[in-house]
C-alpha cells in the first residue's frame, strides 16, 4: 500500500469488508480488528515518509482509539507537537489525502499545552483525550498529554461532575432508550455505546470500578450490531431500523429480528442500569475539599418502616431484615416510587442476597405494598426496571421471564412488551378515579399482556396466567375470577367500537352478554368500568397518536350504551334521517351539484364533513378522494341514502382532523369534488402528487405486506372487512373504488391510524363465501404501495 495514496486504503477496506465470492466474510470483531490494523499501518506508513518522528506525535482518539472502529466511523485524529515550526505541512500531509480518498476525518493540532486546556473545557474532548492511543511518532510525547489529560481529569471532577451527568441525562430525555425500543439509536441512546464511555470515563477520575463483565458483554454486541449494520448500510448508521433487522440479524447468526431486538434490550438495559448507578456511586465518591470536607456525612432519614434516605437514595434501615418482615422489599420499592429518590445499588443487593420467596398467598401488606407501587404512576417505571435488573422483579413475577425483553410485533407499539406492561400501570394510576376498583385496574394493566411470547391467543393465554398470579398475590376468588376476566377481554371494547356498527343493538348485546358470562350479571358493569379504563391506558402506552379523541368518543360511546343495556333501559334507537341530512339532499336535487358543509366541535375534537350527492357508482371514492387531496385524515365514514321526491341522494358523514395546519376551505373542497365528478380534475394523477410530496419516503420492500381479516355478524348478516396495512395518503379512496368495482353495499366504514400503520374496518350489506376471495384480492391491490 503506497504511504501517500488513501485510495489504496479505500480499496483494501472494501476488500475486509466483501473478501468476495467463496470467501468467508470477517465476524464483526474480527472486521473492526482488521480495519484498526489497516489504519493504524496507513497512517504510520504515511507518517513515517513525511517526517513525522521528533517532537510530534499522531494520536487517534474516539473509535479509532478505542479500537472500535466500525467500517464507516469517522477517523478521529490528533496531531501533537512541542513547537515543531513545519506542523502545518505535517497536518496538510496527513489530512488531505484523507479527504481526497472521501474518508470522514475529524482532526486537530495542538501543543500538549493546548490539548490539556481543550480536555479542561471540552466535556467531548476530554471524554476522547482520555482514551487517546499513539499511532506514530514521538511516543513520549503521546504519553506526557495522555498523563496530564488524566491527571487533570482526576483532579478536576468535582468541579465537572455536574456537566457529565447532566450532559447524559439530556441525552437520555432527546434519544431515549436502547432497550424497549422498536428502532434503537445504538450509539446515543440510553444504554447505548456513549454510556459504556461514560462508565470509562468515571472509573478513570477513579470515581468507580471498571464495568463489570454483563456490561462488558452488552458492549460487545452493541459494537457486533452497530458494525453489521453499517456493513449492511454502506454507510455510517447508529439507528436500527426494523427493515435491517432481519438481515443484521442473519450476519451475527441470530434467529431473526426479533431475538435480535431481545438481546438488544437486555444488553442495553444492563448498560443503562449500569450507567445511571455509576453516575450516583461516582457523585457519593466525589472528594471533598474546603468547607465541604467539613460538613458531615449524610445522616439516614426515616422514610417507612424498615426505609431511609440516605445520600439522596433510598436505602435499608440498619435493623431491617427481609427475612422477618415479607414486605420489605415491596415497601423499599413503593417508598423510592413515592418520593422519587432512587433504590441504592447496595440496598438492591442486600435484598436480592436475603429477601425471601413470598408465600402464597402473599401477607396482605406485601399486597399493599405492590399496589402502592404501581399507583405511583410514571414514577415507578424506573423502580421496576431497577428491581428487574437485580431479579427481585422475576421473583415476585416468575411469569415475567417470557415478555422480558419480548419485542412487539406490530408497528404501532414502541416498547418491549415488558416495558409496554409496566407503561400501562403508569397510565392507569392516573384512571383509578373512574373506576370502582382500582386496585383490579392496576393489576390488570401490569399483566393484560402477560399470555405474549407463549404462542397461542395471547388473550386467552393471559387469562389463565392472571387467574394463577391474582390467587398468588392473595386477592379472593370473585376478585380473581374478575382479574382474569379484565385480562381475557381487554381488547374487547376497541375492537367492537372499531369493527362493529355501534346503533345495532345486537352489538351492544353481545358485548353485554359476553361480560355477564365472565362475572355474572351483577359485576358486568364493574367489569366494564375496568375495561373501559384499560383501553385507554393500554392505548396512551402503546405508542404516540393510538389514543386519539375520536377512538375515546368511540369507545366511549360503546360503553354508555353497554350501561344502559345492563340497565334494562332501552337503547338509543339507530338515528333517523336528520333534518340537516335532509336539507343537503333537497340542496342536491335542486341544484344538482354535490353539496358539502363542515361542522367543527372544538379544537382537540373531530370535525365532521358531511357530503351529500347524487347516488351512483364512485360516489364513496371521490369524496374520500378529494379530502385526501386537501390533507385531511378520515377516522369514520357513515353512509346513508336519503330520498328526496323521486331522486336517490347519497350522503357521506366523514369525521376528520387535518394531518396539520386547520380545516381546508368547504367552498374549495366542494370546487375540487365537483371537478372530480365533471372530469376537470384527475384524482388519481392529484393523489399520486401529494402522496410523492408528503408521504414519508418508506421504500415498498421495507413495508409490511397488508392483510384481510373477515368478521361475520349473525345478528344482521352483515360483514366486516378489515384491512391492516402501511397508511397512504388517499388510502381510503383507493380501497372504496376498489370495493365499489366489486359491486358491494357498504353500511360504514372507520379509520384507525397507528403511526405509519392503519387498521380500516368495512361494513359491507354482504359477501358470500364465494366472493371473498375476489374481494380480497381487490382491496390489497389497492392497498399496495404505488
Amino acid at each position: 500500500m503506497a504511504s501517500g495514496d488513501a485510495g489504496d486504503l479505500v480499496k483494501a477496506k472494501a476488500v475486509l469488508l466483501d473478501p468476495g465470492p467463496g470467501k468467508k466474510r470477517l465476524s464483526p470483531e474480527a472486521l473492526r480488528a482488521a480495519l484498526v490494523d489497516l489504519h493504524d499501518f496507513w497512517l504510520s506508513s504515511r507518517a513515517a515518509a513525511i517526517g513525522l518522528t521528533e517532537r510530534a506525535a499522531l494520536v487517534a482518539v474516539g473509535a479509532l482509539g478505542r479500537r472500535e472502529l466500525a467500517p464507516y466511523s469517522d477517523l478521529d485524529l490528533v496531531l501533537l507537537h512541542d513547537g515543531r515550526k513545519d506542523v502545518e505541512r505535517l497536518a496538510d500531509a496527513l489530512w488531505y489525502p484523507l479527504w481526497d480518498a472521501g474518508i470522514g476525518l475529524d482532526h486537530s493540532v495542538r501543543t500538549p499545552g493546548q490539548a490539556v486546556q481543550v480536555a479542561a473545557t471540552d466535556l467531548r474532548a476530554a471524554f476522547g483525550l482520555l482514551e487517546a492511543r499513539h499511532i506514530a511518532g514521538d511516543a513520549a510525547l503521546t504519553d506526557k498529554v495522555r498523563n496530564a489529560v488524566r491527571q487533570a481529569w482526576r483532579a478536576g471532577i468535582r468541579t465537572r461532575y455536574d456537566e457529565i451527568a447532566d450532559s447524559a441525562r439530556t441525552r437520555w430525555a432527546k434519544v431515549g432508550d436502547v432497550a424497549h425500543r422498536v428502532e434503537p439509536d445504538l450509539k446515543n441512546g440510553h444504554g447505548g455505546l456513549r454510556d459504556v464511555q461514560l462508565l470509562d470515563a468515571l472509573a478513570a477520575a477513579q470515581l468507580i470500578d471498571r464495568p463489570a463483565a454483563d456490561v462488558t458483554e452488552a458492549r460487545r454486541l452493541l459494537l457486533d450490531v452497530r458494525t453489521e449494520l453499517h456493513r449492511l448500510a454502506g454507510r455510517a448508521r447508529d439507528v436500527l431500523r426494523a427493515q435491517d433487522a432481519d438481515e443484521v440479524a442473519a450476519a451475527l447468526e441470530i434467529a431473526d429480528r426479533f431475538e435480535l431486538a431481545r438481546a438488544l434490550s437486555g444488553a442495553a438495559r444492563s448498560v443503562a442500569f449500569a450507567a445511571e448507578v455509576g453516575l450516583r456511586s461516582a457523585r457519593a465518591a466525589l472528594p471533598r475539599r474546603g468547607l465541604a470536607a467539613l460538613r458531615r456525612a449524610p445522616v439516614r432519614r426515616p422514610l417507612d418502616t424498615g426505609v431511609v434516605e440516605h445520600g439522596g437514595e433510598v436505602a435499608l434501615a440498619r435493623d431491617a431484615s427481609a427475612a422477618r418482615d415479607p414486605a420489605l422489599m415491596l415497601r423499599v420499592a413503593a417508598t423510592a416510587a413515592r418520593t422519587g429518590f432512587p433504590i441504592a445499588a447496595g440496598t438492591l443487593h442486600r435484598l436480592a442476597d436475603t429477601a425471601p420467596e413470598l408465600r402464597e398467598p402473599w401477607p396482605k401488606a406485601a399486597l399493599g405494598e405492590l399496589l402502592s407501587l404501581l399507583g405511583a404512576g410514571k414514577p415507578m417505571v424506573d423502580v421496576v426496571e431497577s428491581l428487574d435488573r437485580t431479579g427481585l422483579w422475576g421473583r415476585l413475577f416468575p411469569e415475567w421471564g417470557a415478555v422480558r425483553d419480548l419485542p412487539p410485533r406490530d408497528r404501532a407499539h414502541v416498547w418491549t412488551v415488558d416495558r409496554h406492561l409496566v407503561e400501562t400501570a403508569a397510565q392507569a394510576a392516573r384512571l383509578t378515579t373512574r373506576v370502582a376498583r382500582p386496585d383490579l385496574l392496576l393489576v390488570g394493566a401490569l399483566l393484560h399482556d402477560i399470555g405474549k411470547g407463549r404462542g397461542g391467543d395471547h388473550s386467552v393465554v393471559g387469562e389463565s396466567l392472571a387467574l394463577q398470579i391474582g390467587r398468588r398475590l392473595g386477592f379472593p376468588e370473585p376478585d380473581v375470577t374478575m382479574l382474569g376476566a379484565v385480562v381475557r377481554h381487554h381488547l374487547l371494547l376497541p375492537h367492537t367500537a372499531t369493527r362493529r356498527d355501534l346503533d345495532d343493538p345486537a352489538t351492544i348485546a353481545r358485548v353485554a352478554e359476553t361480560l355477564g358470562a365472565e362475572v355474572g350479571a351483577s359485576q358486568a358493569g364493574l367489569l366494564l368500568g375496568l375495561l373501559e379504563a384499560l383501553a385507554e391506558a393500554d392505548a396512551l402506552a402503546t405508542g404516540p397518536g393510538v389514543w386519539s379523541p375520536w377512538k375515546e368518543q368511540l369507545i366511549g360511546d360503546l360503553a354508555r350504551r353497554c350501561r344502559t343495556f345492563l340497565a334494562g333501559e332501552p337503547l338509543p334507537a339507530p338515528a333517523a334521517t336528520t333534518e340537516a341530512e335532509t336539507e343537503l339532499a333537497a340542496s342536491v336535487v335542486v341544484e344538482g351539484r354535490p353539496q358539502l358543509v363542515v361542522t367543527e366541535s372544538g379544537s382537540d375534537e373531530p370535525a365532521t364533513v358531511a357530503i351529500a350527492m347524487l347516488d351512483r357508482g364512485g360516489s364513496l371514492s371521490a369524496a374520500a378522494g378529494v379530502l385526501a387531496l386537501h390533507s385531511l385524515e378520515v377516522h369514520a365514514a357513515e353512509l346513508r341514502t336519503v330520498r328526496s321526491g323521486d331522486t336517490e341522494v347519497a350522503v357521506f358523514t366523514f369525521t376528520t382532523s387535518p394531518r396539520f395546519g386547520r380545516m381546508p376551505d368547504p367552498a374549495l373542497m366542494r370546487s375540487d369534488l365537483i371537478r372530480v365528478l365533471d372530469g376537470g380534475l384527475a384524482l388519481e394523477e392529484a393523489l399520486a402528487r401529494k402522496e410523492r410530496d408528503y408521504a414519508p419516503t418508506i421504500p415498498a420492500a421495507e413495508t409490511a405486506p397488508a392483510r384481510v381479516l373477515w368478521f361475520d355478524d349473525e345478528a344482521s348478516g352483515a360483514v366486516v372487512l378489515e384491512l391492516r396495512g402501511t397508511d397512504r395518503i388517499g388510502l381510503l379512496h383507493r380501497v372504496a373504488a376498489a370495493l365499489e368495482k366489486s359491486g358491494v353495499d357498504l353500511r360504514w366504514a372507520r379509520v384507525s391510524t397507528l403511526g405509519s400503520s392503519v387498521v380500516d374496518s368495512f361494513c359491507l350489506e354482504s359477501a358470500p363465501d364465494g366472493d371473498r376471495r375476489r374481494i380480497e384480492e381487490a382491496v390489497l391491490a389497492a392497498a399496495a404501495p404505488g
